[in-house]
């Protein structure tokens, strides 16, 4: 049964010192180089406080966000680290981007004259994203209208996860361009794959984000990060469901052999994903039940998911016995991918009924 849990059907362990030990292994590789650390989206769903005072305890000392209600609470959390915001300057919040001592990450000519003499900022260049950021032919006359020199000068991979992909030789060298025009400013090109690109585009910073939280910035190898966030659930009651007898909304899986079926307490309204249903056509992500692989069979419910535990130790299976789905044994990106989504949306929509555990930092 999951410890000291009463009342909760689920619980979500953030291991603090496996997201420590991953901003390490990864300053470690590009140092000198800094290594930057981006908590947006509630540092991607395990919480943006802990995980900031965690990375700052570890020796980081630039993060990046993206929504102001964001840089707020990290300038609340780490009053002396240089904060960066990476939506830019949304209409109107320079005076409490200046305020909250914020930089904002300037993409458009729009911005850069509403910023004014405001204080710090980044410039931010489009070299294939076509999302936010100047474009390359505007270096000069960005440069003109702000008047300060920036403070650092930024773009974003597309494909940085395919090491083959074209796009990224092709980005590379349109950076290179920008960076010719911006002379003894520090750039920053690399996200979490990025800093495992062969031709090393680590310039003056990189800035990880997914990789610290346990996905795989890898996805063609081994994962070379620990998992951060493992996810626990109660079984709620276990049921037999004969041969041919179906299971859950819509009749979508039908028991293949005389079944053992587990009902554990978490569901979309948890954030795992519809699409982690499994069918008569398709197995359902894995979760453990003790050292067994047992599928997730059914529809996910709002509240409640079905496993079918058959094939797992009946000493494993019972009414408060624990379920595993997310940890070093079923990581993050093995099961978004069974759900037919990614790590990424797993992780940023880890649900707020679990009960959260920190430990280490």
């Amino acid at each position: 049964m999951i410890a000291e849990a009463a009342g909760a059907t689920a619980e979500l362990v953030i291991d603090l010192s496996a997201l420590r030990a991953n901003w390490r292994l990864l300053a470690d590789k590009v140092a000198p180089v800094e290594c930057a650390a981006v908590i947006k989206a509630d540092g991607y769903g395990i919480g943006l406080e802990p995980a900031a005072r965690a990375l700052w305890a570890e020796g980081c000392r630039t993060f990046f966000v993206a929504r102001l209600s964001e840089g707020v609470r990290a300038r609340a959390t780490l009053p002396q680290a240089t904060i960066y915001m990476l939506d830019g300057l949304t209409p109107g919040a320079a005076a409490t981007l200046k305020a909250h001592a914020l930089r904002p990450a300037l993409g458009a000519m729009e911005e850069i004259a509403e910023w004014g003499d405001a204080g710090p900022a980044a410039l931010h260049f489009d070299t294939g994203m076509n999302r936010l950021g100047l474009a390359p032919s505007e270096v000069g006359v960005a440069l003109a209208a702000l008047g300060a020199k920036p403070t650092l000068v930024m773009s974003h991979f597309t494909s940085s996860e395919f090491p083959d992909a074209t796009d990224n030789a092709r980005q590379e060298a349109a950076f290179a361009a920008v960076e010719k025009e911006i002379r003894d400013i520090p750039a920053s090109l690399c996200n979490s794959s990025g800093i495992f690109l062969a031709s090393h585009p680590w310039r003056d910073m990189v800035r990880p984000g997914y990789a610290l939280y346990g996905g795989n910035p890898t996805p063609h190898d081994t994962n070379p990060m620990r998992a951060v966030a493992h996810l626990t659930a109660t079984m709620l009651k276990v049921r037999t469901v004969p041969r041919g007898d179906c299971v859950g909304y819509n009749r979508t899986w039908t028991a293949r052999r005389d079944s053992r079926i587990a009902i554990v307490g978490v569901g979309y309204a948890d954030g795992v994903p519809r699409g982690a249903m499994g069918t008569d056509d398709k197995r359902g992500p894995d979760v453990m039940i003790g050292d067994a692989r047992c599928p997730i069979v059914g529809r996910v419910s709002m509240d409640l998911i079905a496993i079918d535990a058959t094939d797992a130790r009946a000493g494993d299976v019972g009414r408060g016995a624990p379920v595993e789905f997310l940890g070093a044994r079923i990581g993050v990106d093995e099961f978004a991918a069974h759900a037919g989504t990614i790590g990424y949306e797993i992780l940023t929509g880890l649900g707020r009924r679990y009960r959260r555990v920190y430990r280490g930092g």
